[in-house]
């Protein structure tokens, strides 16, 4: 683990919230799936990230009861599934940027995945790749504006200004992906949520 990634990690330490960090995406995977029970129903966030990985069929595969809306077939199935995580036992999700003084940013179209990373779920661990971590809750901000919400805007087919700018405007669009900025600064039980950190430029 280097210095930079040490700060981070102290960081969040400081706000209550406990932080691994793996090298690998192998060794990422092994520990998710030997952290949450076999028994656990499990909450999944649209996320690149977790997508990558492949998270959601492993966990299904060895038998976890798994809510995940991305695998949904039409729009009432998708809000019914992103229901059911907000109420599952574990939850794991992405994120759009993590700042080196321990905040946990993101931006939600619907904001299912927003609220249940801040309440629901009895446990939640919050994957992010290095490539996610910032210097300043500012810049954290920034890059979940002027990058993960422009490239997620084009992913699900909407077309907000951004999309053809490359830059956030704060439109009014109904096509606006940013509507709800949460930022996590720290948590009551530190044995609720937890940061996965992994050495990989994943996800965005």
């Amino acid at each position: 683990m280097n210095r930079d990634i040490e700060v981070v990690v102290q960081s969040l330490a400081r706000r209550n919230i406990e932080a691994r960090y793996f090298e690998s995406l192998p060794e990422l995977e092994r520990e998710i799936l030997k952290t949450v029970p076999i028994s656990a129903t499990v909450g999944i966030g649209n996320s690149q990230t977790l997508k990558k990985i492949a998270i959601s069929e492993k966990l299904k595969a060895r038998g976890n009861v798994v809510f995940d809306k991305t695998v949904a077939s039409n729009k009432l199935e998708s809000g019914e599934l992103s229901k059911k995580a907000i109420l599952s036992d574990w939850y794991i999700s992405g994120t759009n940027a993590l700042s080196r003084e321990g905040h946990i940013v993101n931006i939600d179209h619907t904001g299912n995945r927003v609220a249940a990373m801040i309440y629901g779920p009895e446990k939640v661990i919050v994957v992010v790749g290095v490539n996610k971590i910032e210097d300043s809750l500012s810049a954290a901000i920034d890059r979940a504006k002027n990058k993960a919400a422009i490239l997620n805007a084009k992913r699900v087919g909407l077309n907000p200004p951004c999309v053809e700018l490359n830059k956030c405007v704060d439109c009014r669009s109904k096509d606006r992906v940013c509507n709800n900025l949460v930022i996590i600064e720290g948590q009551v039980d530190k044995e609720r949520l937890k940061v996965f950190l992994v050495n990989d430029n994943i996800g965005f």
